[in-house]
């Protein structure tokens, strides 16, 4: 019996972060362990009993839709951001929102499940790599003695899974961030925001994060915040 070629996708709910624009958005989950984020879920799987045991778990995967990469054409090859945009390396050796199918995958820290509240019950979570408002296509439980493997081979990424910048903050805005997202704050810039074919040491960047525009130069491995600036959005 042949397969449908397509088959419905229902989106279950969304997830809310600190990210209104893809700038700054970690480029793999779990690289700013202290990001909160809160999935919502739509009215028709607002019920507690679909996550009855869910708490029992420290970890989930997230599938979702890359909703700001839906195209109706493909490529066979992307170019990865961490290999400067110049080098072309099949897309299913990469994980480019310009896919076939625009599906994310991300394991996720669960912090907590609240199961009552006026948007049903919803979902908190840590270390989440998504923008604010992006679907969620399905929950499931991640299970560390089948889905970790510690000695997989981490193929081109090797060479830039570790970068890490210094971070310090000008005279004043740390105090601008609220307390509960500075480290959080911190560990997104750590990661270098930047695309990696950009290296100019007088350019000011901009990202949201959280309702703030934040300002910041990068210059011999060192990230200086420049400024911190409510956007109004909070």
């Amino acid at each position: 019996m042949s397969q449908p070629e397509i088959f419905p996708v229902k989106i279950i709910g969304h997830i809310h972060t600190e990210f209104a624009t893809k700038f700054g958005v970690p480029r793999q989950s779990g690289l700013a362990p202290d990001l909160m984020a809160k999935i919502v879920f739509e009215p028709e799987y607002r019920n507690a009993d679909a996550l009855r045991g869910l708490q029992d778990y420290s970890h989930l995967w997230l599938i979702w839709q890359f909703s700001r990469a839906v195209r109706s054409t493909w490529s066979p090859t992307v170019r990865p951001p961490r290999l400067g945009g110049n080098t072309r390396m099949g897309v299913f050796a990469t994980r480019s929102p310009f896919r076939p199918n625009a599906i994310g995958l991300s394991s996720v820290e669960l912090d907590h499940v609240e199961a009552a509240t006026p948007e049903g019950p919803v979902i908190w979570v840590r270390g989440a790599d998504l923008m604010d408002g992006t679907p969620i296509l399905d929950i499931k439980p991640y299970l560390p003695f089948t889905d970790s493997h510690p000695n997989a081979k981490a193929g081109f990424t090797r060479h830039t899974g570790g970068h890490r910048l210094a971070v310090e903050y000008a005279p004043g805005l740390w105090e601008k961030v609220p307390c509960e997202k500075r480290e959080a704050l911190t560990q997104v810039l750590a990661q270098d925001p930047r695309p990696a074919y950009q290296d100019d040491p007088g350019r000011v960047y901009g990202m949201e994060f959280a309702g703030f525009e934040v300002h910041f130069t990068v210059h011999e491995g060192l990230l200086r915040v420049t400024g911190v600036e409510n956007c109004g959005k909070i």
